[in-house]
């Protein structure tokens, strides 16, 4: 018959009345055979992680409470008053009377691009392919940077939007930002809620300062 185990304190392990640790693999290991070092550090990451736990769960139920005021708020405007605050996308934005403190609910669109980029990039490829040196290398390092591919095989969406904005006559070159806009497909979205605060001064008001806590819900 196996001996009876009892938890004796975090990460440690009774048996039979003596105190075991278990390693990475699963077996047991006597306390007295674990180095100080290992103790010491296997200590201090389960205290931390108890007080992220904590703090996770407290953050949870402060996103939900948030999210069911501003939901709240909205239906109250509605019902009472036949108005309504924020866009229709999900954004918002609250401030305090007195201007001092913000609330903002953002919603952003998760986004992914279909086989077209393939055919943007032949055809930017094309166009700085003839183009003059001089007037390539301007845009060459845009180009460059916003067709890599990053380690998790995605491209680079900012530089990529850049390129829609840079104003070049050749056709080739209005076909490939045509393709580039077809590519895009939103798949989702993300909904973030920030918080500011800001202080008056003899001048007037002061920047507004994040509370940085974070709010991202799916």
């Amino acid at each position: 018959m196996e001996a009876a185990e009892s938890v004796a304190a975090p990460g440690i392990v009774e048996v039979a009345g003596k105190p075991y640790m278990l390693d990475a693999k699963g077996k047991l290991v006597p306390l007295s055979l674990v180095k100080p070092t290992d103790k010491l550090i296997d200590e201090t990451v389960r205290k931390i992680i108890d007080h992220a736990r904590d703090l996770s769960a407290r953050i949870s139920r402060f996103r939900g409470h948030s999210y069911d005021d501003i939901g709240s708020l909205q239906a109250l405007l509605a019902q009472e008053y036949g108005t309504s605050v924020g866009g229709e996308k999900g954004n918002i934005t609250l401030i305090t009377f007195d201007g001092s403190l913000k609330v903002q609910v953002q919603v952003a669109d998760l986004l992914e691009f279909g086989p077209e980029l393939q055919a943007a990039k032949r055809l930017v490829d094309e166009c700085l392919a003839e183009w003059s040196a001089g007037s390539r290398d301007e845009i060459q390092a845009v180009v460059n940077r916003a067709f890599q591919v990053d380690k998790e095989g995605a491209v680079n969406r900012s530089e990529l939007f850049m390129l829609l904005r840079v104003a070049i006559e050749d056709e080739r070159w209005q076909r490939a930002m045509e393709a580039l806009r077809d590519s895009i497909r939103v798949v989702g979205s993300k909904t973030y809620m920030r918080f500011y605060e800001r202080v008056r001064t003899d001048e007037g008001w002061g920047e507004w300062t994040a509370l940085p806590i974070n709010m991202a819900r799916a």
